[in-house]
């Protein structure tokens, strides 16, 4: 999705290199997929799954974001 479109960022951490994020994410296994800070899955989601997620945490506001 990232390829597609500009808004969307995708970050792949190695987490043996980077604990502090492992902790603050609470990864216990991989992949883990977050959006935007508030949502996430674990394990491998499938793509339609994924989709709605994505287009939900879209529509999302975190408090103080302009609507």
């Amino acid at each position: 999705m990232a390829v597609e479109s500009p808004r969307i960022r995708t970050d792949i951490v190695e987490a043996t290199e980077f604990p502090s994020l492992v902790a603050k994410y609470a990864v216990r296994g991989v992949p883990k997929t977050i959006l935007n800070d508030r949502f996430s899955f674990d394990g491998a989601v499938p793509e339609p799954e994924l989709l709605v997620a994505v287009v939900d945490a879209s529509r999302e506001t975190a408090p103080g974001d302009p609507a």
